[in-house]
């Protein structure tokens, strides 16, 4: 793989690292200020009326904090949180056996929740609408459908891929957020943050050089941070500064833009292979030995965001920024036809 300490993406390795510096409450928790906001209204009227607060679903690129978020909720609220994924729930009794065992006003937190299977997804209809479970009972011509109540609770879905959800699961959700890239400012907080609870010894403009190339993306920060964190030990006085940083970050193949060699290749595919696109996602992957879904959920949104790709109902496409950065020429005529304005897929 060519960003083994970049991927926003989870490493087992890394979790309980990454648990230490998870932040723990609202007060601690850094950038998505309107999504904080507004999240700290519906839980202190929640707490007021001792109800369960009501269904979330937060999405966005990964690494942006839902499972935190998740967390903080659990804890403002002063209950348990109960953790599972979408692939994990295989069958309806293993959903049924996590809901029947909360407590009064428990969160229930599913990550990749665009993964769950189609017959545990509509177990939780009823679940999520009336606080009840339908159980079979019994085989055959005997069997029978008891409605089982359940004590009120909140569940908390996490995706990266809002468009996969089925509206009747969406339409249940009474909160629905999206959590977006960072600003270096805010980035640049929870970096030092970090490094803080990591007792790295780091100069300002070395937390800024981190801070400007970490994809927006509070995961990835930490990750640049652990790594720069081992070339300051070894390679110089284990202060990260500045000269450090850039060194460093060229090093793990992070450039001034924040993008790493995986993004370039995407880019270089579709510019030196396609003419610059339109060119499908599949034949990108293809051309890659890359998984389709990572390069539509962790690639692509950076990409688009900072203005290096476009995505169109014909295909994906580089824009003059991605030519000018990766110092190539854009066609002749490219002006015309690439890049004229279409809608997104």
């Amino acid at each position: 793989m060519d960003r083994p300490n970049i991927d926003p993406a989870k490493a087992t390795d890394d979790a309980a690292l990454e648990a230490s510096l998870r932040p723990r409450r609202f007060a601690e928790f850094i950038g998505q200020q309107t999504l904080k906001d507004n999240l700290q209204v519906y839980i202190s009227a929640a707490r007021e009326r001792q109800e369960s607060l009501d269904h979330v679903l937060l999405y966005g690129p990964p690494g942006l904090g839902k499972t935190t978020l998740a967390h903080i909720v659990a804890a403002e609220l002063g209950v348990n949180i109960h953790c599972t994924s979408g692939p994990a729930l295989e069958k309806a009794g293993d959903l049924a056996a996590l809901l029947t065992n909360l407590a009064p006003r428990d969160v229930l937190f599913i990550d990749e929740i665009h993964r769950l299977p189609k017959i545990v997804e509509e177990k939780l209809y009823p679940a999520m609408e009336d606080f009840a479970i339908d159980l079979i009972l019994g085989q055959g011509p005997s069997a029978r459908t008891v409605q089982m109540p359940l004590e009120p609770f909140t569940l908390i879905g996490a995706t990266t891929r809002l468009g996969l959800i089925a509206n009747p699961l969406r339409d249940r959700f009474g909160i629905v957020d999206r959590l977006d890239f960072y600003e270096p400012a805010d980035l640049l907080t929870i970096i030092q943050r970090s490094a803080r609870i990591l007792a790295v010894a780091m100069e300002d403009e070395g937390a800024r050089e981190i801070s400007r190339r970490s994809r927006g993306t509070p995961r990835v920060a930490n990750r640049l941070l652990r790594r720069l964190r081992d070339f300051a030990q070894i390679e110089s006085d284990g202060v990260i500064t500045h000269a450090i940083a850039s060194k460093s970050l060229n090093r793990l193949g992070v450039d001034e833009e924040g993008l790493d060699k995986m993004d370039q290749r995407v880019l270089l595919t579709i510019i030196d292979h396609f003419q610059g696109g339109p060119v499908g996602v599949e034949t990108i992957a293809a051309s890659l030995a890359e998984e389709k879904d990572t390069i539509e959920d962790v690639i692509e949104p950076f990409l688009i965001q900072r203005g290096f790709l476009k995505r169109t109902p014909r295909g994906r496409i580089a824009t003059p920024r991605a030519y000018e950065h990766l110092s190539r020429k854009v066609p002749k005529g490219a002006t015309l036809n690439l890049f004229a304005e279409e809608p997104e897929e």
